[in-house]
C-alpha cells in the first residue's frame, strides 16, 4: 500500500510518499514547496495571499498524486494554521479550493512534539536524551528517558517568525541578533513551560537541523554519512554563522539558499536549547513529525519505538 502525507508547515509545505511494508515503511519520494506562510500573518490572521499561497502548493501536490493514482492521502497542519486566529477559515478555503480540495487536520503543539519524537526515535533508537524540532513558527522539545517521553513542550518561536519580527534586512545585524536572543529568552525561558535538566544527546529534526548538519559537514570536512556533531564543533559553527561575515553568508548561499533569511534565527534557537540541556552532542535525524504521524495515526499495528541498547 502507498500512503501520502502532506505537512503544512510555517516555512514549507512538504509531501512524502511512503510504501507500507509489514515491518514498517520506506520513503518512495519527497517534495517540498517553500511557501513561508508565517510571513503572511497579519494581526494574528493568515492573509488571503497566504491562503492562496497554500492552495497553490497543495494543488501542485494534488496534481502529482493524481498522476500517480495515489488515493491514500492525509494532510495535517502545524503552527502554520494552529497559531492563527482564522485557522478554521483557512481549512475551509483549502477544502473548497477546486484544484486541491484536501481535508486538513490541525494538530496541537503537544501532538507535534510527540509525533516528532516518535519519528526520530524510529530512526535513532536512543533511550535517553532530549529531542527538538525547530519549525518556522514553533519549536517543540521532548525530554526522554528509558525509551519514554517524560516531558514535552511547544513554544511559539520559530525561524521564520523570528526573522519577520526581529530582522530588518536579510541577515541579522548585531542589534538584530540581540533582538532574536531576547525573543527566544522571552518565549522559552520566561514562560517556564519546561524543566531543563541536563540531557544528552540532543536529537534534532526538521529543515533547520538538517541545514546545520550540512553546513558543519562542509565547514569541518565531515563525511556526509556523519549524523552527529560534538557540541564543541557546533559552538564553532554557531560563532561563525552569527559573525556576520561574508564567508558565512556565502556558505548559506552555496548550500541552503532557500534558508538565507531563516537559518541564522534557526541556529540561534538550536544553540539556546542545546545550552539549556547542557547537551554534549547533537544528533540529526531524517525522520520527524510526518513519520511519527504515520506510525501513530495510520500504522497503529507497527511498533513506533525501536528499543536501543
Amino acid at each position: 500500500m502507498k500512503q501520502a502525507i502532506i505537512d503544512i508547515g510555517s516555512n514549507s509545505i512538504r509531501l512524502t510518499l511512503y510504501e507500507i511494508q509489514e515491518e514498517g515503511f520506506r520513503i518512495l519520494f519527497k517534495e517540498k514547496r517553500m511557501t513561508g506562510l508565517a510571513s503572511y500573518v497579519e494581526d494574528g490572521k493568515l492573509t488571503q495571499d497566504g491562503m492562496e499561497r497554500a492552495c497553490w502548493a497543495l494543488a501542485d501536490f494534488r496534481s502529482i498524486l493524481d498522476s500517480l493514482e495515489i488515493t491514500n492521502v492525509r494532510v495535517f497542519a502545524t503552527a502554520s494554521l494552529r497559531n492563527i486566529d482564522n485557522g478554521k477559515e483557512a481549512v475551509e478555503a483549502i477544502r473548497n479550493d477546486p484544484d486541491c480540495g484536501f481535508d486538513v487536520e490541525i494538530i496541537t503543539g503537544m501532538e507535534e512534539a510527540f509525533y516528532g519524537y516518535i519519528g526520530a526515535m524510529y530512526e535513532a533508537q536512543l533511550r535517553d536524551g532530549a529531542f527538538m524540532d525547530v519549525g518556522g513558527a514553533s519549536t517543540e522539545i521532548v525530554a526522554f528517558e528509558d525509551g519514554k517521553p517524560l516531558e514535552m513542550a511547544s513554544f511559539h518561536v520559530g525561524s521564520l517568525n523570528l526573522f519577520k519580527n526581529c530582522v530588518k534586512n536579510i541577515i541579522p545585524s548585531k542589534q538584530g541578533l540581540k533582538r532574536i536572543e531576547k525573543e527566544i529568552e522571552n518565549q522559552i525561558d520566561d514562560e517556564k513551560q519546561f524543566n531543563f535538566d541536563p540531557r544528552s544527546p540532543l536529537v534534532c529534526v526538521g529543515g533547520t537541523s538538517r541545514a546545520i548538519l550540512k553546513l558543519a559537514q562542509k565547514k569541518f570536512g565531515l563525511p556526509y554519512t556523519e549524523k552527529s556533531l560534538p557540541v564543541e564543533k557546533f559552538e564553532e559553527l554557531y560563532e561563525f554563522m552569527t559573525s556576520g561575515s561574508k564567508e558565512a553568508v556565502d556558505l548559506i548561499l552555496k548550500l541552503e539558499p532557500d534558508r538565507i533569511h531563516t537559518l541564522i534565527p534557526g541556529i540561534m534557537i538550536v544553540h539556546h536549547i542545546c545550552e539549556e540541556f547542557q547537551a554534549k552532542e547533537l544528533v540529526v535525524c531524517k525522520y520527524g513529525v510526518r513519520e511519527g504521524y504515520l506510525c501513530q495515526k495510520i500504522l497503529k499495528n507497527i511498533p513506533t519505538h525501536k528499543t536501543g541498547s
